[in-house]
C-alpha cells in the first residue's frame, strides 16, 4: 500500500500490528503474520528543485495477503493514501526504474533541460512531476504525451492539468496554502485572481477574520477523512483513549473511524432528543467520552442535530464536540459558536470539477 509520508506507513504499521484480531478472514485461514510487515521509503533520484521541497517520495507498506483486508480499512477510512495523480506519476517512475530507495547513496545526474510542447499559450514552465521525470537520466523515460493526445497538441492529461493555471510553482505553495487558510477564515472575501490572492495572503496582517477565527485556527488535510481521522488522533493524544460518541447517521467513515481507531463509539443513529436524553443520563451515571461527532446538516438524510444541547452537555461532562459541515459548507452555516471542532472536505467546496482533494 502506498502513503505519502513515512510518519502515515508507520501509522499503517502499528494498526495492523494492534489489530489482527478484526481480520476478514475464513476459519481455515493462517493467522496473519504481522513480523513480515515492513515499510519501504522511495525517492525519485534526479530531480532537483532549486525552490524548495517537492513530492519526490513515497512509502510503501509492504504486507502479506492475509493481511490485505486490514490494511484496507486503514487506507480506506482514514483518508490519508495518495491521489491518483501521484500514483500514476510514481507508477511510471517504478516502471522506467526511476525509483530508489532512500538509504541508496549512489550519485545520479540531477541537471535537464525541461521543454514543452504546445501552442505558445501554453508553453509555460513545465508541471512539477514532468520536470522530475524529464531530470532523470533517460529523457524517454516518461512521456505526459498520451496515446490520444489533445487536439492543440499538448497531451491530456498535462493540458487538463494546465489549461487554467492549476500547477503552481512548488515555491508558491505556502503561500498558496496560506491563501487558502484565510479565505476560510474570512480574510479573502472578494473573487479576485490567484496572482492578487497570494499578495493579499502575504501582506495582509494577522488578526480575526470575519467568521471570528484567524488563518492561525485553520488547518489543511489532504482529504476531508484525514482531517476527521486526525482530529480524533489529536484528541486521543490531547486527552485520553476514551469512547467517542457518533451522534446521527453519519457518512460510514466517519463511523469505522471511531469504532477502529480507539475504544469504540456510542452510536446514535436517529439525531433525537430522545437520544441526547439518553446520553445526558449515562453521563451523569459516570461514564466519560471523548467526544461527540456529528454532521450539520447529515448526509444523506439531512438531519440536523440540536447543537446549542449537545455543546451544554460537552461543557457540563467534558467532551469535545466536533462537527462535520461539508454538506452545509462555511460559507453557508456558522455552527462554529455551538462547537469546539469544525471539519470539512474542501473536495466539495473548491472544485465542481471532482479533479481536487482537501480537508480542513
Amino acid at each position: 500500500m502506498l502513503f505519502p509520508s513515512n510518519s502515515v506507513a508507520k501509522r499503517c504499521f502499528d494498526f495492523l500490528t494492534n489489530n489482527r484480531d478484526i481480520v476478514d478472514r475464513d476459519a481455515d485461514q493462517p493467522q496473519p503474520e504481522t513480523a513480515s510487515v515492513r515499510i519501504l521509503d522511495l525517492v525519485l533520484y534526479g530531480a532537483v528543485y532549486d525552490q524548495g521541497p517537492a513530492n519526490t517520495a513515497i512509502s510503501v507498506v509492504l504486507i502479506p495477503e492475509t493481511l490485505f483486508s486490514l490494511a484496507s480499512k486503514f487506507w480506506q477510512h482514514t483518508g490519508d493514501g495518495i491521489s491518483s495523480r501521484r500514483a500514476e506519476f510514481f507508477q511510471q517512475a517504478l516502471a522506467k526504474g526511476c525509483l530508489r530507495p532512500r538509504s541508496d547513496t549512489t550519485s545520479y545526474p540531477t541537471s535537464a533541460t525541461i521543454t514543452t510542447k504546445g501552442p505558445k499559450r501554453y508553453r509555460k514552465r513545465a508541471s512539477l512531476e514532468s520536470q522530475a521525470l524529464d531530470s532523470l537520466p533517460d529523457k524517454t523515460l516518461v512521456s505526459w504525451e498520451r496515446e490520444s493526445p489533445h487536439k492543440d497538441g499538448l497531451g491530456y492529461v498535462q493540458f487538463v492539468e494546465e489549461r487554467f493555471g492549476r500547477n503552481l510553482d512548488v515555491s508558491l505553495a505556502e503561500n498558496a496554502k496560506l491563501a487558502i487558510r484565510r479565505r476560510i477564515a474570512g480574510k479573502l472575501k472578494a473573487n479576485i485572481d490567484l496572482s492578487e490572492a497570494l499578495a493579499d495572503a502575504r501582506d495582509a496582517e494577522q488578526g480575526e477574520g470575519e467568521r471570528g477565527v484567524s488563518e492561525n485556527d485553520i488547518f489543511l488535510y489532504p482529504t476531508g477523512m484525514s482531517c476527521i481521522y486526525n482530529m480524533h488522533r489529536t484528541l486521543m493524544q490531547a486527552r485520553r483513549p476514551l469512547k467517542s460518541i457518533m451522534f446521527g447517521f453519519p457518512y460510514i467513515d466517519t463511523l469505522k473511524i471511531l469504532e477502529l481507531f480507539g475504544p469504540g463509539c456510542v452510536f446514535y443513529g436517529h439525531c433525537s432528543s430522545a437520544e441526547l436524553d439518553d446520553l445526558e443520563q449515562r453521563c451523569e451515571k459516570g461514564e466519560n467520552f471523548l467526544a461527540l461527532f456529528c454532521e450539520f446538516p447529515g448526509n444523506p438524510l439531512l438531519k440536523t442535530p440540536d447543537l446549542r444541547r449537545i455543546k451544554g452537555l460537552g461543557e457540563k461532562f467534558d467532551f469535545a464536540v466536533v462537527v462535520d459541515e461539508t454538506i452545509g459548507n462555511f460559507l453557508n452555516v456558522h455552527v462554529l459558536p455551538s462547537v469546539d471542532v469544525v471539519v470539512s472536505s474542501l473536495t466539495k467546496v473548491f472544485s465542481g470539477d471532482s479533479n481536487v482533494m482537501g480537508g480542513r
